[in-house]
């Protein structure tokens, strides 16, 4: 078995949950903050899966529905100026798991620029 690049000491493992599509109330003016618009949400964490690669057990794994319902009630129940918090606020929801070692989060304003479709991504590491 092979480790993480860098020494990490645990195995490189990936879940991804993409284009989650979800409204919420966020945006810099008083205006996008009044009525829900919508926002596209992919997601990426890394933790060490051999357990429930081997069990085959779904209680030995993250459980990306569990993390999609958690990701739905932080967007639709928080308000916030910039898609950067957003993504904080959604990496300390899934950090709530301890065996998740890494989150990737990258959140989309479709079509907001006329046409274009700005993004943030945000990397946090879970520290014990």
């Amino acid at each position: 078995m092979h480790d993480a690049p860098g020494g990490l000491g645990f195995p490189f493992d990936i879940i991804k949950i993409q284009k989650i599509q979800v409204s919420g109330k966020h945006g810099v003016t008083e205006a996008e903050r009044e009525k829900a618009l919508p926002l596209e949400i992919s997601v990426e964490i890394v933790a060490d899966l051999s357990k429930p690669s081997e069990s085959d057990a779904i209680d030995d794994t993250i459980n990306y529905s569990r993390l999609h319902r958690e990701i739905l009630k932080v967007v639709e129940t928080k308000s916030r100026h910039l898609l950067e918090r957003l993504a904080l606020d959604i990496i300390e929801a899934m950090f709530g798991d301890k065996r998740i070692h890494q989150a990737t989060v990258t959140i989309s304003k479709p079509e907001r620029l006329s046409g274009a479709t700005p993004s943030v991504t945000i990397v946090r590491w879970n520290t014990p």
